[in-house]
């Protein structure tokens, strides 16, 4: 075991790099039009579903769960008034964000070249419809919606302050995601071919997202009151319970996938697995919380700062590799070329542009860079 006060952040760390790492590999298991290879036999399908059913334990709720414990820890060990607080997230946050919307805006013409919708995609460039989507919303490329979440998320922090001292009040992720599986229902039956249906959703995504807010501040709260203890072995049967109830989430999981590998469609209506989905990155959390007192390999803390970089650039390099891949490919040569080309060459990138003096803050490390502007001359003799 570990000192507590030498490993307490490691096991953070881990879930930043796994949350990162696993983007990638989440979305290869797709083809070029994000759908679960429908074109291929059922029995191809079959790797590729397992091998997203284990990736998707740490989806982007992980990111917003480790985002919020961080703040609240953060705001223990130095406290801040609101504006202070939401003045450096934004600087941390939307600088990067604008960078890279405008950079995917262009990029996105690539693919949009070798898949034969370049006008469409030149279009969007001159739409300020699109423009919007894209810089309230995220949509410029598929990972991107992430930014505006946190933010919208963070927004709310005070409300969460009251779970660190109410632990009780992490059961409002329950209430959240239940709110969201019957307003996102609505929004679609109702708005379904109404502009503001994306922008509806966002409000509701945000909202029902509270719940993870509240969670990730009861786990702040017991880790703020209790970290120091949570390596005694009286907490082994707290421990199995959190086991248990992630085996039965990812049993779930995987009789989702086999509808999925049958249909070659997303079960997006799905109850079971939806609840097995965005429960998990919870349950990941708190099992990872509980292990804290564990030997975490040291090295987690080195590539930890680079999983926010991972998340932002890997889809540079599998649309790439989606553009040459043959058409005919199985499944399986798919997502294993894709994978092995685009983390490691996510991982140079992002380490050549952290080692840049004026590219690092694009990926949230480093200072931004200073504009100086030039003094003003004295007129005066």
């Amino acid at each position: 075991m570990q000192d507590i006060k030498t490993s307490r952040h490691t096991w953070i760390d881990g879930l930043r790099l796994c949350a990162g790492v696993s983007m990638v590999g989440l979305h290869a298991t797709s083809n070029s039009a994000g759908l679960p290879f429908p074109e291929a036999a059922a029995a191809e399908r079959i790797a590729p579903m397992l091998l997203r059913a284990v990736l998707y334990t740490a989806r982007t709720e992980l990111f917003l769960l480790i985002s919020v414990f961080l703040l609240l820890l953060s705001l223990d060990r130095r406290p801040r008034g609101y504006r202070a607080t939401i003045a450096q997230q934004a600087r941390r946050l939307l600088p990067p964000f604008v960078f890279w919307t405008l950079f995917y805006a262009l990029y996105n013409l690539l693919k949009a070249g070798a898949f034969n919708y370049h006008p469409q995609a030149l279009d969007q460039l001159t739409d300020p419809v699109a423009w919007a989507g894209f810089l309230l919303l995220g949509d410029v490329k598929y990972h991107m919606h992430f930014i505006p979440t946190l933010i919208g998320l963070l927004l709310l922090y005070p409300l969460f302050l009251a779970a660190v001292t109410r632990p009780w009040m992490g059961i409002l992720v329950i209430l959240g995601l239940l709110a969201k599986w019957h307003l996102d229902a609505w929004a679609y039956r109702t708005l379904w071919d109404s502009p503001s249906l994306p922008y509806v959703l966002r409000v509701i995504k945000i909202l029902s997202y509270s719940g993870y807010g509240f969670a990730a501040a009861a786990l702040a709260g017991l880790w703020l009151r209790h970290g120091s203890k949570l390596a005694m072995r009286t907490l082994w049967p707290l421990l199995a319970i959190c086991a248990v109830f992630a085996l039965v989430l990812m049993w779930l999981k995987l009789q989702t996938m086999a509808i999925v590998i049958q249909t070659g469609a997303w079960a997006y209506g799905n109850e079971p697995g939806y609840w097995a989905d965005f429960l998990m990155p919870l349950v990941l959390m708190s099992l990872a919380m509980l292990l804290c007192g564990l030997n975490w390999p040291e090295k987690l803390a080195v590539w930890a700062p680079y999983s926010f970089g991972i998340y932002l650039c890997h889809p540079i390099f599998l649309d790439l590799a989606e553009i040459f891949i043959p058409a005919g490919w199985s499944p399986n040569l798919n997502i294993a070329t894709k994978i092995a080309f685009a983390l490691p060459m996510t991982i140079c990138l992002i380490r050549t542009i952290a080692c840049s003096q004026h590219l690092g803050w694009t990926i949230g490390l480093g200072q931004l860079p200073q504009v100086t502007l030039p003094k003003r001359r004295s007129l005066r003799p």
